[in-house]
């Protein structure tokens, strides 16, 4: 009887010790998510890694594919998630995955590829943004981007940046779906002289109806404004309306700076002069 008790005993101590090591162990905590949506004191919003490290966009990537090669992968190293997650307020349709020239995978964001930059030490650090004013830090909420590339007419002529046949990359604005914004030589300050009433001809050159957010640093809120345009509103750059191409057909196009001549429709950059 004695030996019972004290089997039962034992057993109950044995079953209240576990219960406490249940009740005390460390709880799994939820994992980060791949891509995480950070507030930065300077830029407000950006994506980092899981970790909180900064991600960064490059201007040379207008294309559907990374410019970052070779040495360039050592200063600015890829960002790749396999199974990737993100933060609320990010939507994973945003979200793609590219294969690298050099046969490597890489996670892209609204069309562009996404990197680290060596020189960020400590977490938050955002030491790559408007590096030789080719590197910015991904932002969630870009309306445009500044871009640097060659320029290539719809007569598959190679234009610089004076509208003369040649080689050599030019700097110019995009929406942040990489499509080429241009303005027109024949509008003056803040007026659209081009678009028709009833626009028949927007297929042609479409305003750019673009509600702008955020920018890459490189570029200046007060430069932009909106007009009204028979009712819809456009878009404009240093007092120049701004507009599409029609016959842009995939990101990174500029076609249209050769139509219907060379400099007609001229790109916009940070040298554009103020519309007179």
């Amino acid at each position: 009887m004695k030996k019972s008790i004290l089997l039962l005993l034992v057993l109950s101590i044995t079953f209240f010790q576990s219960c406490s090591n249940d009740d005390d162990s460390p709880q799994p905590q939820p994992a980060e998510n791949a891509v995480k949506l950070s507030n930065n004191s300077t830029f407000g919003e950006i994506l980092t890694d899981s970790d909180g490290r900064s991600l960064y966009f490059f201007s040379k990537d207008t294309k559907d594919n990374s410019e970052c090669i070779d040495g360039c992968r050592d200063i600015w190293p890829v960002f790749y998630v396999e199974n990737l997650t993100a933060d609320a307020g990010l939507d994973l349709v945003d979200f793609a995955t590219i294969t690298r020239t050099d046969g490597d995978l890489q996670t892209t964001y609204k069309g562009w590829p996404l990197y680290y930059f060596a020189n960020d030490n400590n977490v938050g650090d955002t030491n790559g943004d408007e590096v030789n004013d080719i590197w910015y830090v991904a932002k969630p909420d870009y309306s445009l981007m500044y871009v640097t590339s060659q320029l290539v007419g719809h007569d598959g002529l190679n234009y610089t940046s004076d509208y003369t046949e040649g080689d050599g990359n030019t700097f110019y604005i995009t929406d942040i779906d990489g499509r080429t914004l241009y303005t027109f030589m024949n509008d003056t300050n803040n007026t659209n002289n081009f678009t028709n009433s009833d626009f028949s001809n927007n297929g042609v050159w479409p305003i750019a109806e673009i509600t702008l957010d955020k920018i890459p640093s490189i570029l200046n809120n007060s430069d932009f404004g909106t007009i009204d345009v028979f009712g819809r509103i456009q878009l404009t750059y240093k007092g120049w309306p701004l507009y599409y191409f029609g016959q842009d057909s995939i990101r990174g196009d500029n076609k249209g700076i050769s139509f219907p001549a060379a400099g007609v429709w001229p790109i916009a950059n940070v040298d554009t002069t103020i519309a007179p």
